[in-house]
């Protein structure tokens, strides 16, 4: 199911086989993902200074949450999407609103919350 509209995509993911099969995911959908993060500094760093336009994030990186992320995401005006296997209920006031997609990844939702957080924010 290819995706007319490719997306530089970063993935914050700290459980590498999840973060695999979300990278083979998107591939399939005509993505690129240009930066994979398994931990909050160095999402961070790739929030601040990669050329992306889409990120997914695990809410929880090795107990760490990754709200920070988020922000510095929302300050540069790039779309993301939280990834939780406990779906908005683990979401913060000022998070409520963000668009979630609930572990394990299903295509068709992921497409279409790529698809909805990426028109919402243009």
């Amino acid at each position: 199911m290819p995706n007319h509209t490719a997306r530089r995509i970063l993935i914050v993911e700290d459980e590498f086989l999840l973060a695999m099969d979300l990278e083979y995911l998107l591939a399939g959908m005509g993505h690129t993902v240009v930066g994979l993060a398994t931990r909050v500094p160095t999402a961070v760093e790739l929030a601040l200074r990669a050329d992306i336009d889409f990120a997914i994030l695990d809410l929880n990186l090795a107990g760490i949450q990754t709200f920070p992320v988020a922000d510095i995401l929302r300050q540069r005006g790039i779309p993301f999407i939280f990834a939780t296997g406990y779906g908005s209920a683990g979401l913060v006031d000022g998070y409520r609103d963000e668009p979630t997609l609930q572990k394990p990844y299903q295509p068709e939702e992921l497409q279409r919350l790529i698809a909805e957080a990426a028109w919402i924010r243009a």
